[in-house]
């Protein structure tokens, strides 16, 4: 644990690009030998909006990356955060409740705050007007969503009070739990299933992306689904019922198209349908 530490602590920017790069190509090439759906579309033409997203993400993190590192060197310097005020634990225990943590400030709170809050939700729309969810859908993020992302993020870091290797332990993993939960690939659905009782599974994230309320309105967890059945925002669908996208926002070209995703989040906020639970079982 300690060697995994400490490469973490100064891994370089082009390993993080690798990580990036490599769990993308991965799972792209699972898609085309385990789909979920066998989706009747071009899939480089889907992808290119979703990677010019990932790419906008990665040039505000890069960019904005100083923060983390100013944040997290002062807290460590401060012994101040919920981390350090524990007491004294293994290493493998540190790192285990501070990636947790970190989920939950960083990635779960963000995504249910974006739900909740109107302007916030038309930015984060462009994540869900995806008709054809796959990995690539993992990143597609608006520009000022990924602002808002980094600053729960700054936030978790301030309030845990992490060092920066498992924030970059942390990023490293989110990346990658993200891209496997947005695949479109089918796994078993008991495996699904019992994987579902500790990480964000395929199946159990799919059911966010369901055309309605109050599926949209679940799952929000990124890595571990731990906090999703925590605070009652778990559910579950069956996947050949979901039908991905936003029901009020359902011009299919128009949510593929890059100009109109950036204005996207300045279009008038449209009342999404709730259909009741028992009418989808």
């Amino acid at each position: 644990m300690e060697s995994i530490i400490n490469y973490f602590e100064s891994i370089p920017s082009l390993h993080r690009s690798l990580i990036l790069v490599g769990g993308l190509t991965f799972f792209w090439l699972l898609e085309g030998s385990l789909p979920l759906y066998r989706f009747n579309y071009k899939k480089w033409k889907h992808a290119i909006p979703n990677i010019f997203f990932t790419l906008t993400t990665i040039i505000i993190n890069f960019g904005l990356a100083f923060l983390l590192l100013g944040t997290s060197d002062w807290v460590q310097h401060n012994d101040f955060g919920i981390i350090n005020w524990l007491p004294e634990m293994p290493l493998w225990i540190y790192v285990s409740i501070s990636v947790l943590l970190l989920d939950f400030f960083g990635a779960y709170l963000a995504h249910f705050v974006e739900h909740k809050v109107k302007p916030l939700w038309m930015i984060h729309l462009v994540h869900h007007t995806d008709h054809k969810v796959d990995t690539t859908t993992a990143n597609r993020h608006h520009p000022l969503e990924s602002l808002i992302r980094f600053a729960f993020t700054l936030f978790g870091v301030f309030v845990v009070g992490t060092p920066i290797a498992i924030v970059m332990l942390y990023q490293s993993m989110s990346l990658i739990a993200t891209q496997f939960s947005h695949a479109n690939i089918k796994l078993p659905k008991k495996v699904d299933d019992m994987l579902s009782y500790v990480l964000v599974s395929p199946d159990m994230h799919k059911v966010h992306h369901h055309y309605v309320l109050p599926y949209t309105d679940s799952n929000y967890g990124n890595i571990f689904s731990i906090w999703d059945r925590l605070f009652g925002t778990f559910m579950k669908l069956d996947r050949d019922a979901i039908v991905y996208g936003v029901d009020v926002f359902p011009d299919e070209i128009k949510n593929g198209s890059i100009i109109e995703l950036l204005k996207q989040p300045f279009q008038e906020y449209q009342k999404p349908t709730i259909l009741p639970t028992n009418e989808e079982q």
